[in-house]
């Protein structure tokens, strides 16, 4: 049997006895002050005004970059196990548009244009150290626990897999396998591909890992990100503590030593209510000291990637009719399914967070929005739905492992659906994987990584949407006319990521634009999600506030009228001559009490296009998976801005 077919099949049978843990590692009278004004497809930016320094161009009304914050390479556990053996310095290549190959073997490169920054954030746990147990040339390969493990014999090399998969589950791996030697060979690699690849002005490289917390089997992780080149000997792993407040307490040492970092926490989708829970982890109360120091250590959230959105679930927002967008109800970290909603997504938690700070004075869950990839096929950016080859190496690398199209190359589904192995598959619920925006100066680490500590980022779910949003007063000029200036935005609004203040016999107004990827779908609507509390209780409401195809808001239903945007499903093709190229409007608020805490952000939504497992049943020639959305709507999601009332 070729290594390759091998190794499909052990990667098979592994995770169908658990690989799931493995992988996881892994004032207005509600009107619209201005009609959205339709963007022509050479208008596709506010003007910029840049300038030259030390060769790189800056600009000071902010320049819209996307990334990937989450990508992981044969430095992995769980991707190495999946027969990935491609490195940070390959995914660097993929991001700038070069080829790579897949663990299947094939060459895989990205469809679009290259990514603009890139972080590599391999497993801490450890790390480098699969890839050490497979070469001769290292002590680790000759660790009994090693034995067999990249055998060509399946049942040796089953037996061995099971083995690593028993001590793992148990915390009880060898001590070789996060030796300091080891683990410092791979943080070496990782420093040394993002000095390497790091090009200020054109792309962007961040020295980074996963802090792969899993206490009872349940999802606590976070990607750490450092600022500059100045990094810790060692990565803070989840070995030492599964505690975040642990992480951040190591982070503010590093600070203090000249190593400033961020992490990021990421799908909470999958935390079974444990990441947004209202007590620490110790079961302590929180105070306005761990609010200080969780916002001060990660002020950022992953909303959207492969596993999954995490915006909110229609348990939670059950009036938000696109509430269900590519949810993954399975557990990170474990096998069984998510039965706690609330704790697991960032919406309920930003609502948790105002009602916190109405009773207790803080709110440890402020947080801006970003999205990434969790690649673990060294491929950040990968997130074309026609394009797609999945996260996981060879376990789920072809249409078939991933239950897109019927088992067995049968050209329909048995019995019209899916057999309950293909039902049970986790990774046929994952999306094609998200970006991050946000809005620098220039593409460096210094100006990229302040918009992300400042928030001014937004998510989307992978097309480059860019989508700006700002609040203020009296932002209007004569006429009701909307502001062309970013100049004037930043002089009299405050931008996403940050705090309105209350201002005496005044309304905010929110000016929301936002800009179709001209490789993807046109827009449909834009919408605003508020937040609120009232009475003791946390709230929220979804308006649409700018509609396409010159459609106006309903002031009763705040609901944009149906542009019958569809996709012909035999071919992928979108109706022509729907949605627009721009969104643009100011807006006010028909619900607003000046005295009520609230929240606001902006979801863009693209029109209707087909998922990547129809795609994948077109390119096959076979019907869709029934239980499978056949086509999804594309977004983009702003941080949020925080209204905070005045004196009461």
């Amino acid at each position: 049997m070729s290594l390759l077919r091998y190794s499909r099949f052990r990667l098979w049978i592994l995770w169908s006895a658990g690989m799931i843990l493995l992988a996881a590692l892994t004032a207005c009278d509600g009107a619209i002050i201005d009609a959205p004004s339709p963007v022509s497809g050479n208008e596709t930016e506010f003007a910029e005004v840049t300038s030259t320094g030390a060769g790189v161009a800056f600009n000071s009304e902010r320049n819209a970059y996307f990334g990937d914050l989450h990508v992981h390479t044969g430095l992995s556990f769980d991707a190495y196990l999946g027969n990935v053996r491609t490195l940070p310095e390959d995914a660097y290549r993929f991001a700038r548009g070069e080829t790579i190959t897949h663990a299947n073997g094939m060459p895989v490169r990205l469809l679009g244009p290259p990514l603009d920054f890139v972080a590599v954030t391999d497993h801490a746990e450890y790390l480098g150290a699969m890839r050490e147990a497979n070469d001769p040339a290292r002590r680790l390969s000759k660790d009994p626990l090693a034995a067999g493990l990249f055998s060509e014999n399946p049942a040796e090399a089953n037996a061995a897999f099971f083995r690593v998969l028993a001590r793992y589950r148990a915390n009880d791996m060898p001590e070789g396998f996060k030796a300091p030697d080891v683990i410092g060979r791979a943080w070496g690699i990782v420093q040394d591909a993002a000095e390497k690849y790091n090009e200020p002005g054109r792309f962007t490289t961040f020295v980074g890992y996963e802090f792969t917390s899993e206490p009872g089997g349940l999802n606590l992780h976070r990607n750490v990100l450092f600022r500059s080149a100045t990094v810790p000997e060692f990565p803070f792993a989840a070995l030492e503590s599964e505690d975040p407040e642990d992480l951040w307490n190591k982070m503010e040492q590093w600070r203090e030593e000249g190593a400033d970092a961020l992490a990021i926490p990421h799908n909470s989708n999958g935390s079974d209510g444990i990441m947004f829970e209202l007590v620490r982890r110790n079961d302590e109360p929180m105070d306005a000291d761990y609010a200080a120091l969780r916002m001060r250590n990660e002020p950022l959230v992953e909303i959207t990637q492969v596993k999954g959105t995490s915006d909110t679930h229609p348990i939670l927002s059950p009036n938000d009719e696109w509430s269900d967008f590519e949810l993954m109800e399975k557990r990170v970290g474990s096998n069984g399914d998510v039965t706690n909603f609330r704790g697991s997504y960032v919406r309920q938690a930003l609502k948790d967070g105002l009602l916190l700070q109405e009773t207790d004075g803080f709110n440890p869950f402020r947080f801006g929005f970003v999205g990434s990839s969790d690649t673990h096929n060294s491929a950040p950016g990968s997130v074309e739905e026609a394009n797609y080859f999945s996260k996981a190496g060879v376990v789920d690398g072809t249409a078939e492992l991933r239950s897109s199209v019927p088992p067995d190359r049968a050209t329909t589904w048995p019995d019209g659906t899916p057999n309950s192995r293909e039902a049970s598959k986790p990774y046929q619920s994952w999306s094609s994987a998200g970006l991050v925006g946000v809005w620098a100066e220039s593409n460096t680490r210094d100006m990229i990584f302040d918009a992300l500590r400042r928030k001014e980022t937004f998510a989307t779910s992978g097309p480059r949407i860019k989508v700006r949003f700002f609040a203020g007063y009296d932002l209007a000029g004569e006429g009701g006319v909307i502001p062309e200036s970013i100049a004037q935005m930043d002089a009299q609004a405050v931008p996403m990521g940050g705090d309105l203040s209350y201002l005496e016999d005044k309304a905010p107004e929110f000016f929301v634009w936002g800009l179709r990827d001209p490789s993807s779908a046109f827009l449909q609507r834009a919408q605003i999600v508020k937040g609120w509390v009232e009475d003791g209780q946390s709230r929220e409401q979804v308006f649409d506030v700018a509609c396409a195809d010159g459609g106006t808001v309903d002031p009763e239903t705040f609901r944009c009228p149906d542009n019958f945007a569809m996709v012909d499903l035999a071919t992928c093709t979108p109706t022509p001559f729907k949605g627009d190229v721009a969104l643009r409007t100011l807006w006010q608020d028909p619900t607003f009490d000046p005295d009520q805490r609230a929240f606001y952000y902006v979801r863009i939504l693209e029109n209707p296009t087909c998922r990547w497992s129809t795609w994948d049943a077109i390119r096959n020639g076979t019907p869709p998976n029934p239980t499978l959305h056949p086509v999804i709507q594309e977004r983009a999601w702003s941080s949020p801005i925080w209204y905070e009332p005045g004196p009461t």
